[in-house]
Parts: structure tokens; C-alpha cells; sequence
């Protein structure tokens, strides 16, 4: 089928589709959510609101993507390069107990705030909850709500309430326009006159809520920036439209008396980057208003599902009668065969996520998208460098959500000026280098320990984000633009590389293997190291990248002349162990946690290429034994990382076992390093707590057993599990190269496929195991 033909043909087919019980792209409940992480995900990229559904009170919590305390700060050390030579000379000795206390006293951040997770009220700062829209009704009679259900439809991005009580029918519906980009909540009775309700704005801290004079209900605030106190300033602003009754505003409140339809609209902005944005978030509203609810709502579907329509995807017949989301997910961990079409439902949530979490020119989502609902966020809710914010992209490309990817490489842009200073501080090196965490003030500094905090891979993962997006997408304008970005980051890992004796090897140090420890032979441990695996792997990447564009964009010869004379003299991307396994470190310490939750040193598997089973299938049985190891459980991105190394392998049925812990339902919010991960009844990746890198990671890992393109080929249906191999159709997904790839099978084999380009293009594609060379269509 011509796809553009398929696509028309989707919107005219999906917006017709049935809702609760028969949406096969719908999350529905029979009752309200009794917690945050029960309710429902609704957000445009900038604006948030997560509406629980309740009766007598119903709280929605909003967010808005840029809302962080904390400011720009340089918390470089610079006299910490001057110990670098006695930290370098320690563990060439061995001792790297000692170094790791040297590095601890002498070599950190000179701010707080960031490894701690307690940076709301310091200058690295924290993203925030905006604060909550609360709903009291007054139903004028004692008799309970009947016929409850509330739902979110990812097909349309448009989340309902409904019920009755003595006889009439209460409808909520809410979303976030993706037309004009405020908020809406439309609450209809099925009689006249029974909507009885107060509205108000509140947060936890620094608040202040009046009426304004335009008939309104304004929040505002000002954040703190760690310093002075006078942060980020913030505005929420809400207005309501009746067709009957009326409206009070007053007591810091809005009061709807004996109304029949009424709809609230909701706006808000904050300082960061629009010092005008009290002026915007009134332009917003004054838009919003002058059209009518149903227009509105047209026109937000109809752009959500410009992204949204990319991709079809079927596992074959499912139930037309499902559970409550709920049930459902504790039904297919007993009986998981039996229902195919929870996964889809979860590939599409992940999708559904990354469209409403982030928007080209705004900010990337962090480590819980767009959601939260606390001043304190887990860990600040920050951009984590050693596998956070990178798996939250992964899925991206595959999914044709392509231009999702560009904020990310906004803000690896903009990390560029501190971390170049932040290069010369530590190494006394050339280029630019993030370590483990970030946030949008440009923070590049190591963190607060050196047992996590000197982790320098950080700048070269997010090069591996942004070449992705030139590999799917073949834009050299791009390419161009982010070349400077890969160049500066390879500088300076080429300037700080050093010889390891032992092996003549060109390794990094001192650093880290993500957040993971080693027992040294006397016992001791310690997690400062020379050159560790992923930092060796990572390097050779980001060499070769930039060697490959330097030559497409005609650049720095001599520079690339001088990577590939690095090249030789790096680590192989794995080594084996006398155990079997690929090894973590450069040298065969011993873990201290056998099960940790990073598995940093595959690496070269995911989200890298350097290691296929094509290419090195002598590593295949070390990686394996190095997965089972560790172990299938940990927290939910955890999880979904190891499901996405198995995908890599080309073995379906584990990626699938790895696929069916994610979906445990949980209801944990406490912190947890370990085993546990799952999800929240609203399907939100549950680390615990709420992470939203669960949801992309699994995605991602969906999308690999689909299709994969990174070995010089495109493989249709590579790691499939034999329970979704009876029936199925995907279409819509994207290849490396720009292709796009449509696929239907029937027991077991891929029975009638597209490769679809602009132009056509000579391509390689391996169907059925067998690898041959077409010609793409044209799209």
C-alpha cells in the first residue's frame, strides 16, 4: 500500500474507533486514582496535567516542561587538574582506594545539591511540579456515584471522566492542545443546571493565588535559585466559559453555580527564555477562548495524530472486550500469551509519551518526562548521563518520531561552553566533556562522589543520540550543525587519553563504570578505575563518527589523521574474562554487586554498534553469560536495557521474558537500586518510583525485535518471540537511512514487506534469513 494512502486512511479510520471497552489504544479504570501514580499522563511537550478522576474532589496536577529551580552557576574546581598527575600515579600503582579519596577531596563539584538529590533549594536546582488545579463539587445529595469509568485515549490524547449520581450523568473530559496550546477541561450533566463546583490553584511552597481582573484565577511565583532566593518566575492562569449559570470569582477561588456545560481553560508559562511570559500565557488563553470547544479539540487530534498515525502496529487478533487497565495488567502476568494486544498498547503508550513529554525548540524529558508532582523530585528529575536521558531517545527514530530527538541535541549544544570549561578545570584538556548528570542551567561538572561522580562518558553517549539522528535521517544540514558538537567532544577524550604500561592501550583516567564498584585483591572496594569499558567502547565510536563526517562535510583532515592513529591504540570493544563473561574493567576485579543495575559494559551492543553477532559473533557467549549474571530483574529501565540487549542478540523469546517483568503492576513509590521495577496501573514505568526511562527503554526494545538496521542491513522481524510470530502487520517504522519499512507476517514469516524512500535507493534487507538487495519504492 502507498503510504501515503495509509496514512490518510488512518485518520480517517482511528478517531471512529470505540471507546472503553472495545479502544484497543485505550487505558480505562472503573474508579478513581487512589494515588499520583494513578493518574492519567495528559501533556502537549510544554504543558502537563494529570487529571485523578475524583468525585466529590477531583485534584489535577500540572507541569510545565521548563519549570526548574535552581540557576547557571560554575561549580568548577579549577586547581583540580593540578591532581591529576598523583591521581593517575595512585592507580598505576594499584591504589585506588586512595585515589578515590583524593578524587573525593579534590577533584568534585564545587556546588551541592546534585548527587544527593536534594538540589531543589541549591543552585543546581531541581524541575518542579507547577502546582495543583483542584475541583470540589457539590452534588446537592448524599447518594454515591454509579457507572464509574474514566479512560485516556492515546489515539487521540483526549482522557474522559464519567458517572451518575441520582440519575444524572457527569462527563469530565481534558487535554492539552496540541492546536493552541493551553489546557482544557470540559464537564458536561446530563440535566440542566447540576454542576455545582469550586475551582482552585495551589503548590507547596512559593504561591501566591488571586483573582484577576480579567475574570480569572491567577497562580504565581518566583522559584529558588540556591543563592538569593529569586529563581525561576512562574505563572498558572485559569479562566471559565459557561453556557449557563454562573461564575464567581472571588476568595482566591472560582465558584460555578448551577451550570450545565462549562469548560476550563488553562495556561501557564514561566521566565525561562520568555521574559514576556505573563503576556503569553494571556495571548494564549485570549486565543484559546474565542473558538469553539469542539474546534479546538478537532484541531488538537488532528495535529497529535500528524505524529501519532506514523505507526500502525497489530500482534493479531485480540479480545474486543478487555479489563480495566488495571486487571489487565495482573491478567497478563498470569496469562501472558493471551492477550497481544497489551503490548501493543504499550509500544503506542510509549509513543504517546515521547509525543507529549517534548516539542522541537523546548526542552527534552527528563527523568520523568514531563510528570511530576512534587517540589522534590526523585534525584531533581534531572538529565542523567550514564543511560537516563539517552534511553528516554531510544525508541525515537524507529518509531518515525524522528524530530523528538531534537531538543535533546539542543541541550548537548548548549552543555558545550561550561563543559569546555569544566575540560581545562579537571583534565587541563582540550574540548568539551559532560560527566553524569546535567540540567538546563548547563551544569558539567563531575558530581558530588567520586564513586559515581567522574563517570566521563556522559558527552560521548549523547554524541552517540545525535548521530543516531543523522544515521535515520541522512539530513547533512544536520549533520553540519552538529559536527562542532562530536568534534569538541572527541578532543577531549583525544587529549586526555593516557598509556596504560600494562597493555599499551590508550585509556581514560581516572573514571568510573556508571554508579558500579570492584573489589580490589586485598578486599577493598572501590569504584575509580583506568579506562573502563564503556568509556574504551564509547571513544571508539565517537573517533570513528567524527572521521566518517569530516570526510562528508570536507573538514579537519589532519584532525582525523590523528583519531585513527588513536583508533589503533584503544582497547577492543570487548574483552573476555577467564570467567567467560565480558569484562567491565581493564582489569579482572572482582563486583562487589554481581547484579548490578548498570550493565555499562555492553555498551558496544546497545545503544552501540560495534559489537553484532555479525561482526563478532566470538563475543556473543560472553555477553550471554554476562547477562545471565546479572540477572533478569532490577529496576524498570534496568529491565528494559537488558531487553534491548537481548533484542540486539536476535533472541525474541528472552527479550520477551524481559518484556513481561516490566509489566508487574506496582503500587511502590519508594526509592529502590534493585530488583522490583514494573509499572504503575497507568502504565507509567515504575523504577520505583515514577521514571519514565522504563516506558522509552521498553519501547525501544519493541521496536528492535521489529526491525533492525545498525549492521549494515535492515532485518525484518529479527527478534521476534514466537508468540507474536502467528499473526501481525507493523507499519510506518523507520530504517537507518531514511526508509521506511512496512511489514505483515503470518506463522512465523514475513509474508509481504515495503522498503520505502524518497528516492530509491539500492538497499540491503534481510527477510526470512535470507539477505538479499532491492530497491526501495518510492514513498
Amino acid at each position: 500500500m502507498n503510504i501515503k494512502k495509509f496514512k490518510a486512511l488512518l485518520f480517517i479510520v482511528l478517531p471512529l474507533l470505540g471507546y472503553s471497552q472495545t479502544n484497543p489504544l485505550e487505558l480505562w479504570y472503573t474508579k478513581p486514582a487512589s494515588q499520583w501514580e494513578e493518574t492519567l499522563p495528559l501533556g502537549n511537550g510544554r504543558l502537563g496535567i494529570m487529571p485523578d478522576g475524583g468525585v466529590a474532589t477531583e485534584k489535577l496536577v500540572l507541569n510545565e516542561i521548563t519549570l526548574w529551580s535552581g540557576s547557571a552557576q560554575d561549580a568548577n574546581n579549577y586547581k583540580a587538574y593540578s591532581f591529576l598527575p598523583q591521581i593517575r600515579e595512585l592507580l598505576l600503582a594499584n591504589k585506588n582506594k586512595e585515589a578515590q579519596k583524593l578524587i573525593d577531596d579534590h577533584f568534585i563539584c564545587t556546588g551541592a545539591g546534585s548527587g544527593s538529590g536534594n538540589g531543589a533549594d541549591v543552585p543546581f536546582g531541581a524541575y518542579q511540579v507547577l502546582g495543583d488545579l483542584t475541583l470540589k463539587f457539590d452534588y446537592k445529595t448524599q447518594s454515591q456515584a454509579v457507572n464509574y469509568s474514566r479512560n485516556l485515549d492515546i489515539q487521540t490524547a483526549v482522557a474522559s471522566t464519567q458517572f451518575t449520581i441520582d440519575g444524572v450523568t457527569y462527563k469530565r473530559e481534558y487535554f492539552t492542545g496540541f492546536g493552541d496550546d493551553a489546557g482544557f477541561i470540559k464537564l458536561t450533566s446530563s440535566k440542566k443546571g447540576k454542576l455545582n463546583f469550586t475551582v482552585q490553584l495551589n503548590r507547596p511552597e512559593r504561591f501566591k493565588t488571586v483573582n484577576g481582573s480579567d475574570n480569572s484565577l491567577v497562580m504565581s511565583g518566583q522559584l529558588n535559585n540556591g543563592t538569593d532566593g529569586k529563581g525561576m518566575k512562574y505563572e498558572a492562569k485559569v479562566k471559565a466559559q459557561l453556557i449557563d449559570g454562573n461564575a464567581v470569582y472571588a476568595n482566591n477561588a472560582i465558584e460555578v453555580k448551577n451550570a450545565t456545560e462549562v469548560v476550563l481553560f488553562i495556561s501557564a508559562g514561566t521566565d525561562y527564555k520568555d521574559k514576556n511570559f505573563e503576556s503569553t500565557v494571556d495571548k494564549i488563553l485570549d486565543v484559546a477562548m474565542q473558538k469553539k470547544y469542539q474546534d479546538q479539540k478537532k484541531k488538537h487530534i488532528e495535529n497529535y495524530q500528524k505524529l501519532f498515525n506514523r505507526v500502525a502496529l497489530n500482534f493479531g487478533k485480540t479480545p474486543k472486550k478487555t479489563l480495566p487497565t488495571n486487571e489487565r495488567l495482573d491478567a497478563y502476568i498470569k496469562e501472558p500469551d493471551s492477550d497481544t494486544g497489551l503490548p501493543v498498547l504499550f509500544y503506542q503508550f510509549g509513543r504517546y509519551l515521547s509525543i507529549s513529554s517534548t516539542r522541537v525548540g523546548l526542552l527534552p524529558p527528563n527523568l520523568q518526562g514531563l510528570w511530576a508532582n512534587n517540589v522534590q523530585t526523585p534525584w531533581n528529575s534531572d538529565y542523567h548521563l550514564d543511560v537516563n536521558v539517552q534511553m528516554n531517545h531510544w525508541a525515537l527514530e524507529t518509531a518515525n518520531l524522528s524530530e523528538l530527538n531534537l531538543p535533546l541535541k539542543d541541550l548537548t549544544k548548549s552543555l558545550v561552553p561550561n563543559g569546555e570549561k569544566t575540560a581545562k578545570a579537571y583534565y587541563n584538556a582540550d574540548g568539551w566533556v559532560a560527566h553524569v548528570i546535567t540540567n538546563v542551567w548547563g551544569f558539567t561538572e563531575p558530581g558530588e562522589s567520586a564513586s559515581w561522580g567522574i563517570t566521563k562518558s556522559g558527552s560521548g553517549w549523547l554524541c552517540n543520540n545525535l548521530w543516531s539522528h543523522y544515521l535515520y535521517t541522512n539530513d547533512q544540514a544536520y549533520l553540519a550543525e552538529i559536527y562542532p558538537i562530536l568534534k569538541g567532544a572527541a578532543q577531549f577524550y583525544k587529549s586526555m587519553l593516557v598509556k596504560d604500561p600494562e597493555t599499551g592501550w590508550l585509556v581514560t583516567s581516572p573514571s568510573v563504570s556508571p554508579e558500579n564498584s570492584f573489589l580490589l585483591p586485598n578486599g577493598d572496594a572501590s569504584h575509580v578505575c583506568m579506562g573502563p569499558t564503556i568509556d574504551n567502547q564509547i571513544i571508539r565510536e565517537l573517533f570513528n563518527n567524527v572521521i566518517i563526517a569530516s570526510k562528508k562535510l570536507g573538514l579537519d583532515n589532519d584532525l582525523s589523521i590523528e583519531l585513527d592513529k588513536q583508533l589503533k591504540l584503544l582497547p577492543p570493544p570487548g574483552v573476555v574474562s577467564p570467567d567467560g563473561r565480558i569484562m567491565e574493567w581493564l582489569k579482572d576485579y572482582k563486583e562487589e554487586d554481581p547484579q548490578h543495575r548498570h550493565i555499562s559494559h555492553l555498551y558496544g551492543l546497545y545503544p552501540g554498534s560495534l559489537i553484532t553477532p555479525e561482526n563478532k559473533p566470538e563475543l556473543v557467549d560472553a555477553i550471554k553469560k554476562t547477562l545471565e549474571v546479572r540477572g533478569d530483574d532490577g529496576t524498570s529501565w534496568s529491565i528494559a536495557y537488558k531487553m534491548l540487549f537481548w533484542a540486539r542478540l536476535k533472541d525474541g523469546n528472552r527479550a520477551y521474558k524481559l518484556f513481561k517483568t516490566i509489566l508487574r503492576q506496582t503500587h511502590d513509590t519508594n526509592i529502590n537500586y534493585g530488583p522490583g521495577g514494573g509499572v504503575y496501573a497507568n502504565l507509567l514505568s515504575a523504577g520505583p518510583p515514577f521514571q519514565i526511562d522504563g516506558n522509552f527503554g521498553a519501547a525501544a526494545g519493541i521496536g528492535e525485535m521489529l526491525v533492525q538496521s545498525h549492521a549494515g542491513f535492515i532485518e525484518l522481524l529479527p527478534a521476534m518471540p514466537d508468540v507474536w510470530l502467528t499473526e501481525g502487520e507493523v507499519k510506518g517504522l523507520k530504517a537507518e537511512g531514511n526508509f521506511t519499512i512496512n511489514i505483515k507476517w503470518e506463522k512465523g514469516k514475513v509474508t509481504k514487506y515495503e522498503v520505502l524512500s524518497s528516492v530509491p535507493t539500492k538497499v540491503k534487507v534481510k527477510v526470512n534469513g535470507e539477505l538479499k538487495e532491492i530497491t526501495s519504492s518510492k514513498l
